[in-house]
């Protein structure tokens, strides 16, 4: 039995700016789903969040791409707001919600959306990933480093499934076109790519011996479609371990070492990266720095299992990301140091959104020629 895991996110408002989802957002969600699998639409589904993003995980036979299920979705997220994000007042409800009516699909009306149809294996362990105050494309270093450096993960050399390397879909998101890139015989192309983050995002993985799919990742881009700033990306990703995938130790391993990402302060700046548990997954100090969480799960027949029956392994929830956590502060505090300043405020092409527009307007018959 083909089976679909799908990870759609939204930013529906939050407690004291953005901050933080409120257990009665969660508590909504999870009756909308609750429904929905009495119903037999979805078999089973997780609410969880991650900062100010309220993400809803489910697994169903729908395939990709279904408009029940997006519309399940985007109805839940309606009903989050309505019911109460707004009565609430809380900051900057319904945010992601970029348009009036829904269109048969989540995507390009703002929500990020990561799913995968798979065959489950005799064994399917899988971690879904989310971050905030990151946009799309934060994704890209761990990926590269989980499914395509040895240095990271030891299986793309001592098993002999993952030895002929994996394939990566990168997709430009200011053309719409994506490019099929194999590991390792195209590496340096696959980096000269998605080094430049903010453009070009890997959105899917795929082992290159058997096309098995492997990891995929959400890719919207909120200015792309609201035409400003409405907030950052905040991606989200689903990937598979184990048996001829990496292990979750090398999936893991890939977050232990931070990388500057463009998000935090006000969107406009860049910051580290920081490795946490679901408790601490809330941006405070300098509206970061950013946060990204990782739940472990296993498939069984379409059904999640965890720990205590429903609840997965919270896997940044251990002392050995201490580090990472110390060196991510550090950096923060660094970064913060340099103000206004380039390179720790984004450049011009993301600074469209923002002030800078008007004042080069205000400015413009000022310009003299020396």
């Amino acid at each position: 039995m083909k089976v679909t895991i799908s990870l759609i996110k939204a930013d529906v408002g939050s407690l004291a700016g953005h901050h933080i989802v409120i257990p009665k957002q969660i508590e909504v969600a999870k009756q909308s789903l609750e429904e929905a699998e009495k119903n037999g639409l979805i078999i089973d589904h997780y609410v969880f969040n991650c900062g100010d993003d309220l993400e809803l995980l489910m697994v169903h036979t729908k395939g990709e791409n279904n408009p029940e299920i997006h519309k399940l979705a985007w109805d839940t997220f309606k009903e989050v707001t309505e019911k109460v994000s707004k009565p609430l007042k809380l900051y900057a409800a319904g945010q992601d919600l970029l348009k009036e009516a829904f269109a048969g699909t989540v995507k390009g009306m703002g929500p990020g959306v990561a799913e995968m149809e798979i065959e489950e294996r005799i064994s399917e362990p899988f971690i879904v990933v989310a971050a905030d105050k990151t946009s799309t494309g934060g994704f890209n270093l761990p990926l590269f480093r989980i499914f395509g450096d040895p240095s990271n993960t030891a299986g793309l050399i001592i098993d002999p499934k993952m030895h002929g390397g994996f394939i990566f879909r990168v997709l430009d998101v200011k053309e719409g076109k994506h490019v099929d890139l194999a590991c390792p015989a195209e590496m340096y192309d696959l980096i000269t790519l998605i080094g430049t983050t903010e453009r070009y995002v890997i959105e899917r993985v795929y082992r290159a011996d058997d096309k098995l799919l492997a990891a995929v990742s959400s890719t919207t881009r909120l200015s792309l479609i609201a035409g400003k700033y409405v907030g950052k990306d905040d991606p989200c990703m689903i990937i598979r371990m184990q048996h001829g995938l990496p292990a979750v130790g090398e999936v893991l391993v890939a977050f232990s070492e931070p990388w500057l990402v463009p998000g935090f302060m006000r969107g406009s700046h860049y910051g580290p990266i920081m490795p946490v548990s679901l408790k601490n997954a809330v941006c405070t100090v300098f509206d970061g720095p950013p946060r990204v969480v990782a739940l472990g799960f296993n498939l069984s027949n379409g059904q999640l299992v965890g720990l205590r029956g429903e609840e997965p392994a919270d896997l940044f929830d251990d002392p050995a990301f201490d580090r990472a956590r110390a060196i991510a502060n550090d950096i923060t505090a660094f970064m913060r140091r340099m103000g206004e300043f380039m390179p720790a405020r984004l450049g011009p092409e993301e600074m469209e959104y923002t002030t800078l527009p008007k004042v080069l307007e205000k400015l413009k018959d000022r310009k003299q020629l020396v």
